[in-house]
């Protein structure tokens, strides 16, 4: 023993075994503990099986457990198997799963198993010579590419869920309730032009949230569309999400069409919900005008909605100035109104008689407001320069899981 207490040999038959092992003595070379007290082989009969494998020895090698607890081999078996696969050797090669494989793992008999090659593939189940990896991927690409964008966001699995504080919600709630008693605040920004502050109720935007939610991950859902100028061919994406309702707008060719070009999809049709909504928001801006004006049939006249575009602009969302002339003839010229719903995070609306920007006025549009357009104001300039982020209800975004941004609607009859 040194000093140290560990197990040393001297100048004597340790050397002449460990002399006679590089001589080709058949003496055996006992393993040591280290001062971890990890097991080590010394100069020994392990490199004997490590070299003996690599020569295609038998021997086996035991696996032995790592500090963590982890199974692992060592330089052993498991390695003389991985080569001699390579040469075509018939051992059978053990399969280790890992916890994420085991995600995927399905209960019952596999469909090779029971006969059923043909039977398509179910996610989770990997085809016939295919990787589980590869499978994942396809998967993946196949979901996506099956479903719109989706406008809210899925809850993260967590024990602890931050929700709104008491105050914050019982502030809230008051604005709810005072707006409900005092009914919407209605201001005429222009002839024509009317803005309903607040006049679609919680539970209201709550339900139209949910229902562009189902439609926009369906067929005809929502997606990231082109727009084309001129001298540019290529096209430039459009800074929103957009799904048609009743008809399709096909913004490169500016006009309706009962299907979606690039895919062929049908537009889902308006829920009846909204379009009571629209009608109310109509019938109150009509009475509105009424009491400051007598030809309120000229300045704002009834419209019964078959067409909707439902835009949604994440944070750096925007769209430029810009009029809505793309339905009939009959529709512009009647003045027949657009009714415009937003939900979520307030925006800047900028409108105006040009397209020139400085010149336009400015209007914040808060969730659960209501503009309405028609007659002289029917082809105003409109645009929204930018999103105001973190302006969302609480209650409404801890009972929708709105994603950041401004869900926008706009009603017309073409």
């Amino acid at each position: 023993m040194d000093e140290g207490g560990r197990g040393g040999f001297s100048n004597s038959r340790a050397r002449g075994r460990i002399n006679s092992s590089r001589r080709g003595s058949p003496h055996s070379h006992e393993s040591v503990m280290d001062e971890g007290g990890r097991g080590r082989f010394s100069n020994s009969r392990a490199r004997g099986r490590i070299n003996s494998s690599r020569q295609g020895s038998p021997q086996s090698h035991e696996s032995v457990m790592d500090e963590r607890g982890r199974g692992g081999f060592s330089n052993s078996r498991a390695r003389g198997h991985i080569d001699s696969s390579r040469q075509g050797s018939p051992h059978f090669h053990e399969s280790v799963s890992s916890h994420k494989e085991s995600i995927f793992k399905k209960d019952g008999p596999s469909s090779t198993a029971s006969g059923n090659d043909d039977k398509p593939s179910q996610i989770g189940e990997p085809k016939n010579g295919q990787s589980l990896q590869d499978k994942v991927v396809v998967d993946s690409c196949r979901l996506e590419s099956s479903s719109g964008f989706d406008i809210c966001l899925i809850p993260k699995r967590s024990p602890v869920k931050l929700n709104a504080s008491l105050l914050a919600k019982n502030k809230e709630k008051r604005k709810q309730l005072e707006c409900s008693k005092d009914g919407p605040k209605s201001y005429e920004l222009r002839s024509g032009m009317v803005l309903l502050k607040n006049f679609i109720k919680l539970r209201d935007q709550v339900e139209i949230i949910r229902k562009c939610r189902e439609l926009g991950i369906g067929s005809g859902g929502f997606y990231q569309p082109e727009f084309y100028q001129p001298g540019n061919m290529d096209g430039t994406k459009m800074h929103l999400q957009m799904m048609c309702l009743g008809k399709n707008w096909d913004p490169e060719r500016k006009l309706y069409v009962d299907r979606r070009p690039f895919d062929d999809a049908k537009p889902p049709s308006i829920p009846v919900d909204f379009k009571h909504l629209v009608e109310e928001a109509i019938q109150i801006s009509r009475s509105f005008i009424n009491n400051s004006s007598n030809d309120v049939e000229h300045m704002l006249p009834k419209m019964s909605p078959d067409i909707c575009i439902v835009n949604f602009y994440t944070n750096s969302g925007k769209l430029g100035l810009h009029q809505d002339r793309d339905e009939s003839k009959e529709s512009i010229s009647k003045g027949l109104p657009v009714v415009s719903f937003s939900l979520g995070d307030s925006a800047e609306f900028l409108y105006g008689v040009n397209r020139i920007v400085d010149q336009a006025e400015k209007v914040i549009l808060e969730s659960g407001d209501v503009l309405v357009f028609g007659g002289e104001s029917r082809l105003i300039f409109h645009g929204v320069p930018c999103i105001l982020p973190k302006t969302a209800p609480r209650l409404l975004v801890d009972e929708t899981n709105l994603r950041p941004g401004r869900l926008n609607l706009t009603f017309r009859q073409y």
